[in-house]
This record gives structure tokens, sequence and C-alpha cells, in this order.
């Protein structure tokens, strides 16, 4: 695992120690950031079930100036922890153990708001929607934010969570990539 483009392009990142988890390989990363827009001018990403950190980082790397890595297990933390020291990017995050409901309420609380935001949870996990939903009645997520999920390819997402749209599924073997943009219009509202 590498940073594929921008500042840290080239660095290797390190894999979380054992199997519990599923790092997102390189050729999948390539092409989220294919479809989300290669770079950014800015904002805040939030990387829930951040496992190696590795798509938070990307988008560091790429143009995002904060990002916020949320996982439950000690491992993860100590593998996001390196590989931000890594990537040179350690004073643009916050890395917190905890599991994901949690976090969420916390960032509401500090009113922290992100324009993109990875959801990786273990495949096993169903509560996409669930979190989608929470995020946005939590306020913590931008006018128009894009939420980007990778999930089981078995799985299929709704069209629309929330006011969330889903604009494009991939899928890359027994992984699928589906991608929300929020859309004000349809909710009738604006943050």
């Amino acid at each position: 695992m590498r940073v594929i483009s921008g500042t840290a392009k080239g660095r290797s990142l390190k894999a979380v120690p054992g199997t519990s988890t599923r790092p997102t390989t390189d050729k999948v990363k390539e092409a989220i950031f294919s479809m989300i827009g290669p770079y950014f001018d800015g904002g805040q990403v939030l990387d829930l079930f951040a496992g190696t950190g590795g798509l938070g980082i990307e988008a560091l790397s790429r143009g995002m100036d904060k990002a916020v890595f949320i996982d439950i297990e000690k491992k993860s933390i100590d593998t996001i922890g390196h590989n931000v020291e890594v990537a040179k990017v350690k004073d643009q995050v916050e890395i917190y153990r905890t599991d994901a409901a949690r976090a969420l309420k916390v960032l509401a609380k500090r009113a922290e708001k992100f324009q993109l935001v990875f959801l990786d949870p273990p495949y096993r996990m169903k509560g996409i929607a669930e979190l989608m939903t929470t995020m946005e009645e939590q306020a913590i997520v931008e006018s128009d934010a894009t939420i980007v999920v990778e999930h089981d390819a078995k799985d299929v997402l709704l069209d629309t969570i929330g006011g969330f749209k889903q604009l494009r599924r991939a899928d890359y073997g027994d992984t699928a990539v589906t991608i929300f943009k929020r859309d004000n219009a349809s909710i009738g509202f604006s943050n």
C-alpha cells in the first residue's frame, strides 16, 4: 500500500497486523479518487472505520485540509499513527479510538462539518444507511458532502438515503464502492 498522488505520493503505508482489517487496495483507492475528483481545494474529511487510514491520508495528500480518523481497534489506531507520520500529515489529523456512533455524537457536539466521508466498515456490518442518516441528522456533513462507501459486492445500497443520492457504484471483485452526494434540493433545506 502506498499514497498514490499528491504531496505524499509514493510513501509506503503499513497494513494493520493480523487478518481482522481489510485494507483498500491501491487499485480500488485509485478508482475511488478518479470517481470523486482527483484533487481537492481544502475541507475536512472523516475516515470512519479508518483501518490503516489510507483513504483519509490519500485525501490529505490530494488537498484536503484536515482529517479525522475513527476506529475501535487499538492495532488500527497504532497503524494510523504510524502512517500519518510516514506521510508527513500528522499536523493535519485527529485520531480517535472509539465506535462510530459515539464518534458521530462527539463530532456533532463539536460542530464539526465534513465535505468528504469514507465509510469502510467490516463487511458483516449492515448499518450503512443508519450511519448516513445519523450524520445528516446531527449536521456533521456539509450541504454538498460526498460519502464514499466501500462494501461487499453482494450488498446493494439504496439509491437514496436521507438527502443523499447514489451517484455511482463500481465493483472490484468482492468489493464494491458506492458514491453518494448530498442533494439539498431534494430535501428542502441547507446547512
